[in-house]
């Protein structure tokens, strides 16, 4: 494992990236950027990965407010807000980081309205015949799935909806933050403690009629996105629901599950399936999330249960930061950039996601969040 040394030296590399990657974005959020050369593909309101680049900004100005300044962060999520109110359960992501995040280490009024509006609409969305948040008509891959479809990536909107029950004492953003994420737990959890990804539901009855990987190698394959997001927000809902055991529960046996089958390098394939591995995709930005998710369970275990957990979570950070564009004269990559993304290999997926080998907003965005708890900058288990 490194030292804290280390660490700030990688940190200061994607401040750099961000530095750059903010003067790129004028006009829209990055989604992927190319490893050859650094350049990012945007879309206009950020999609649903955008909220990982103002999350970024947020922890940036955290870390260096003369270079990072609060309007960069207003400015990104400003692009972000017509999504707030859109129909898809995937915008709990973008605007917990993009909003949320600004509340909670500023009290920035703008950002914490911004995640309001949004908390209150995913509220609304909750189907009590599905007994959970379908992804909704306005999802990313509406055009593919039905109007009662769900999968494990809905989970995206807990932390939004428990921050807001906090701040609003709301109980009934309380009882459909625990109904969804019990629910789409029991759907796609399996009982060896991997993941599906998606369902379909009766829409008049909420029983389901199939399980599939939409994004995966095949329909019942353990993408490692998949795996990824159970462990981030069981291990999330853990850490600020701590007298929930059910959450805790979940969140040892999913990471335990990929503690077990990740690879001896610790960097996860795309789909754990794939008969071509080794010869095929990583995911680093799969693997960001599990070490972002080991060290939120580290926090909501306590120093002596979760100790396995936090070195864990370090020694993944240690192997992504070998994915990390340097910082020589003999590599002409801008440094900080966190290589190896793969956002699917499937053959059927949006020619916007069709990206392997990239830079992924939301990969740099969770190990920079790593390394912002590893370098004392963030305490544990405040996000």
């Amino acid at each position: 494992m490194m030292s804290r040394s280390e660490y700030l030296s990688a940190r200061e590399r994607m401040l750099t990236r961000i530095a750059q990657t903010r003067d790129a974005a004028r006009s829209g959020l990055p989604h992927w950027a190319s490893t050859v050369d650094g350049t990012w593909t945007f879309t206009p309101d950020g999609d649903w990965t955008g909220g990982a680049f103002v999350g970024e900004l947020w922890l940036a100005h955290l870390a260096d407010p003369r270079r990072f300044s609060i309007e960069d962060a207003h400015a990104a999520l400003s692009r972000m807000l017509p999504r707030a109110e859109r129909l898809t359960a995937f915008k709990g992501f973008g605007f917990y980081h993009a909003g949320a995040l600004g509340s909670i280490l500023f009290a920035d009024e703008t950002a914490r309205a911004a995640a309001m509006t949004a908390a209150r609409s995913l509220r609304d969305m909750f189907d009590p015949r599905l007994g959970l948040i379908p992804l909704g008509g306005d999802a990313e891959e509406a055009s593919a799935v039905g109007a009662s479809e769900s999968s494990i990536d809905s989970l995206q909107a807990i932390g939004l909806l428990y921050w807001a029950a906090d701040e609003l004492a709301d109980a009934r953003m309380e009882e459909v933050a625990n109904a969804h994420m019990r629910r789409v737990l029991e759907i796609h959890v399996r009982p060896d403690n991997s993941v599906i990804q998606s369902s379909t539901l009766d829409p008049h009855t909420g029983k389901v009629l199939r399980t599939h990987t939409h994004k995966g190698y095949s329909d019942i394959s353990t993408w490692g996105r998949a795996q990824g997001w159970a462990m981030l927000y069981t291990a999330h809902a853990a850490m600020v629901r701590p007298k929930e055991p059910l959450w805790r529960d979940y969140a040892v046996r999913v990471l335990g599950w990929w503690i077990d089958h990740v690879p001896a390098d610790l960097i996860a394939y795309w789909d754990f399936d794939d008969p071509a591995i080794p010869n095929t995709s990583r995911d680093t930005a799969a693997t960001a999330i599990a070490a972002a998710s080991a060290l939120r369970l580290a926090s909501a275990l306590g120093p002596e249960e979760g100790a396995k957990y936090r070195v864990f979570a370090e020694r993944t950070v240690t192997q992504l930061l070998k994915y990390l564009t340097p910082t020589v004269p003999e590599d002409r990559r801008p440094p900080g950039i966190l290589t190896g993304g793969c956002f699917t290999r499937k053959a059927i997926v949006r020619d916007i996601d069709a990206a392997e080998n990239v830079e992924l907003i939301f990969g740099s965005y969770f190990l920079f969040e790593c390394l912002a708890i590893l370098t004392g900058l963030l305490p544990s288990g405040r996000i």
